[in-house]
């Protein structure tokens, strides 16, 4: 079994939520006092969170990247960063390593094929529905992607920031993504992207007739998947 590296933190809501998905996954498959060999380095999410407000990107890579290497250093054979939004400096994080990283969007995009949806809407930070770095790679598998309007990106952002990420999972909040969720699907979506690694923690399927993407899930079982040199798991 090779080592998990987990770039967590981001906030540790949404980690301890790999945690126990990747842990879980392994003991189904292996029975027993199994469980998975893992690294987590655990940042400060407010020194994280100010970078992304006040737009210090160089600063915030620069900090994922030594998070990375020092994962790689103390044995990670695989890396994964337990968030959307700060796969924006993915490429610079994988150029500083000679482990692989395993890309959240990529994770994603294969779910997506499986299920055979061609439109998806996508919910998640502010950064992560209006900057390219995640549209860009579902395009490149031939997967639509919409985002919601600008009010309705700000509800969906301060709910992140404000509710879940302080661990606060208010019913009113829930509605209000359900309706959203409608307004989407009313635009044409087959499928409904949880592209923040909190927001599952917060709407689940029988809250939506659409499909969702638990993206926070299939991140953590891709990973599953390559530490047990796994062609596919279920859990």
């Amino acid at each position: 079994m090779k080592t998990i590296g987990l770039i967590g933190g981001l906030s540790w809501e949404s980690t301890s939520e790999y945690y126990r998905i990747i842990n879980t996954a392994v003991k189904n498959k292996l029975g027993g006092l199994h469980s998975a060999k893992c690294l987590i380095h655990s940042f400060n999410f407010e020194e994280i969170a100010d970078m992304q407000r006040t737009g210090k990107w160089k600063e915030a890579t620069e900090s994922m990247v030594e998070a990375a290497v020092k994962l790689e250093q103390a044995g990670a054979e695989v890396i994964i960063i337990c968030t959307n939004t700060m796969h924006k400096m993915a490429k610079e994080v994988q150029e500083a390593v000679s482990v692989p990283l395993i890309h959240i969007a990529e994770s994603t995009a294969s779910a997506i094929k499986q299920q055979g949806i061609k439109k998806v809407a996508l919910l998640g930070t502010a950064f992560t529905m209006e900057q390219p770095f995640y549209k860009d790679i579902l395009s490149k598998h031939g997967i639509e992607t919409i985002i919601p309007n600008e009010a309705d990106r700000q509800m969906v952002h301060s709910v992140i920031f404000d509710e879940l990420c302080q661990g606060r999972f208010l019913e009113e909040s829930r509605v209000k993504y359900q309706e959203l969720i409608l307004k989407l699907e009313a635009e044409g979506a087959e499928g409904v992207i949880l592209g923040c690694t909190e927001i599952p923690l917060l709407i689940k399927q029988e809250h939506s007739s659409l499909p969702l993407l638990d993206t926070t899930y299939l991140h953590a079982m891709t990973a599953v998947e390559y530490a047990m040199d796994l062609e596919y798991y279920s859990a």
